[in-house]
């Protein structure tokens, strides 16, 4: 009896599938496959371009994978935006929309809202760009259980100098770097800002804060003090140091502005608190180190005359290199920062536009 049995399994196993075995088969795979349209979220560019004061679109839109429409209907559409920092494990968070609702956090606060071009458009308006709005964005489209996400860059049209204090080289903590930059009218550049800037030639032996708390320097032109003759050009890694402890120099970005920076012509030299006087009188503010490289870098500013700027250093841009004002290279050229009370320079003044 038991052979019997085990005989009658094994023609079951080796029999021919039915046709109706078949169309069942095929019904099933289709309903694993019926939980709904793969929810596919995309960004047209991966990388837009904006300068500071600029509005700009980041592009994000959605679809389902199976159907050409924006949604199904039978789920509300969320649409986050945030921003990824360098440590890629934080977001800040910028905008919310689900429905008719909406909201933006932080700096964004009125400056961001969708597009909403078309039913399926997610993009992100943002007007009125800062520099701290340089960065990496991620779109998240959620509808149900289905969610997607795109990531765009954001890069700006600027400058990467490289700043140190009166107090001398190596003297700021990153915390204080970041302060020195705010205060300079930039912001602490990113890697990508310094290694782009690397690749346009800048060459800076001084090691300095970034803003993913790493210790850098560019080189392009290998010699001793810098790593070696041997070496390779590139940008030099020291590795992340402590935020509170270490003290290093710091890399700065900024980009244009909403102003004139110009030299002020006076019959005579200033000293630091004469020239805060002079620029005061004349509807301006004593410029900012930001503010001349700026000018020099995206707006090709040339004066082969010394001028005080806001920190108390003096500084001149030179766009043309010539004898006696630079003649090996294009440069804003650093005096020092000299006796405020006695030493005696022109100045450089910014008068912003209203």
């Amino acid at each position: 009896m038991k052979s019997l049995l085990f005989l009658v399994l094994i023609s079951v196993c080796w029999a021919e599938p039915h046709p109706d075995n078949s169309s069942l088969e095929h019904e099933r795979i289709i309903h694993i496959q019926e939980n709904g349209p793969r929810l596919l979220v995309v960004a047209e560019q991966a990388k837009i371009f904006s300068h500071r004061g600029g509005n700009v679109t980041l592009p994000c839109k959605f679809y389902h994978e199976h159907t050409s429409t924006a949604g199904s209907g039978t789920h509300k559409i969320r649409v986050k935006w945030t921003k990824l920092t360098s440590d890629y494990l934080k977001e800040v968070d910028v905008f919310v929309a689900m429905g008719h609702h909406r909201k933006s956090y932080g700096n964004y606060q009125g400056r961001v809202f969708l597009r909403e071009s078309s039913e399926n458009d997610a993009s992100l308006i943002i007007t009125n760009i800062m520099l701290e709005d340089y960065g990496r964005y991620k779109c998240e489209v959620i509808e149900g259980l289905e969610d997607d996400t795109a990531v765009v860059a954001l890069n700006l049209e600027g400058v990467v100098f490289p700043y140190s204090p009166r107090l001398g080289r190596y003297n700021l903590n990153f915390h204080e770097a970041q302060r020195a930059c705010l205060e300079q009218d930039s912001v602490i550049a990113s890697f990508d800002q310094l290694y782009d800037a690397w690749r346009s030639g800048l060459d800076w032996c001084n090691a300095g804060w970034l803003s993913d708390g790493s210790v850098q320097y560019p080189i392009t032109k290998p010699r001793e003090p810098c790593g070696g003759k041997n070496t390779v050009p590139g940008v030099r890694n020291y590795g992340f140091w402590d935020k509170d402890k270490s003290r290093y120099d710091v890399f700065c970005f900024t980009s244009n502005f909403n102003g004139r920076f110009y030299y002020l012509i006076h019959p005579t030299k200033l000293t630091y608190d004469e020239a805060v006087q002079a620029c005061l009188k004349d509807g301006a503010q004593i410029a900012k180190v930001g503010q001349i490289f700026a000018a020099w870098k995206l707006l090709g500013y040339d004066r082969c005359d010394a001028g005080w700027l806001a920190d108390g250093s003096v500084r001149y841009p030179i766009s043309r290199p010539r004898k006696r004002c630079s003649p090996n290279e294009a440069a804003v050229r650093f005096v020092g920062f000299p006796d405020k009370k006695h030493k005696l320079y022109g100045v450089y003044c910014f008068r912003a536009y209203n």
